[in-house]
């Protein structure tokens, strides 16, 4: 694992733990934590030894959305910072071959909340919420936080979370479908991780192709899901590791996955 300025990158056997280090500045994204980042993204899914990644904040938050003090003067316009920058990180996560778990202490605010939601499945803590405030600054939320809310809320609700600022909290997240999961504070990289353990020990082909299927799905009909599904069915039927699945079950003992 490389080592990096703006942020903490380890591993725990199979499991990558990218950490957001600018705690005094709750972890909000500036040009060098942006640049660190998308480096660890690449770096933990192009890692075959990797099977779980967990995004989390040290500090007092998860992330407080971009540095407002250096977008003062940007050497990119809003637009270009976003779909240059932002975009391809956001979608490397998406389209990351295993899956991606964050772990929300404190503040998801601003494109911070885009961030813990694009990622596979959220573990909160008792003390963290999602926060839209875009509307007290002359924003509109960005980093795919739209589409995340009105996908998950509903138009309507999605709106009135962005229009009005209310601050999500945990529970409220976990009820509404934002996270999956709350946890004391205390225990939310305890929780997170072990979690992430028991999924890398499922086959991972099964967990690449479920979550590129469950994409897909997001974005189309039934009829094409099926067909998508159908597809990526043969690919897992045909492989080494459906084959180890069978007879582990078969032998009543634990399966020794591959990947292929």
């Amino acid at each position: 694992m490389n080592t990096y300025e703006n942020l903490i990158l380890e591993q725990q056997d199979d499991i990558a733990i990218i950490t957001l280090n600018r705690p005094a500045s709750l972890n909000a994204f500036n040009r060098a934590l942006l640049t660190d980042l998308g480096h660890a993204v690449n770096e933990v899914n192009n890692n075959d030894e990797v099977s779980v990644v967990i995004l989390a904040g040290n500090g007092r938050a998860f992330c407080a959305g971009a540095d407002l003090a250096e977008q003062a003067t940007p050497r990119l316009t809003a637009q270009e910072l976003l779909v240059q920058i932002y975009k391809p990180i956001l979608m490397s996560i998406t389209n990351a071959p295993k899956p991606w778990i964050s772990a929300v202490n404190g503040a998801a605010a601003g494109v911070g909340s885009a961030f813990a939601m694009n990622c596979d499945l959220t573990v909160m803590a008792e003390n963290a919420y999602i926060y839209q405030a875009f509307a007290f600054v002359g924003l509109i939320p960005d980093g795919g936080a739209t589409w995340h809310l009105t996908r998950t809320l509903g138009r309507k609700r999605a709106f009135e979370l962005i229009a009005t600022g209310e601050k999500l909290s945990a529970g409220k997240c976990e009820t509404l479908g934002l996270c999956n999961r709350v946890v004391p504070v205390e225990s939310l990289m305890v929780e997170t991780i072990k979690w992430a353990q028991e999924l890398a020990t499922r086959a991972p082909l099964s967990l690449r192709y479920a979550k590129q299927s469950v994409n897909f799905a997001a974005e189309n009909s039934l009829e094409q899901t099926i067909i998508d599904e159908a597809a990526l069915q043969l690919i897992c039927s045909a492989s080494e590791d459906a084959r180890e699945g069978t007879t582990a079950f078969l032998e009543k003992r634990a399966p020794q996955w591959k990947g292929r």
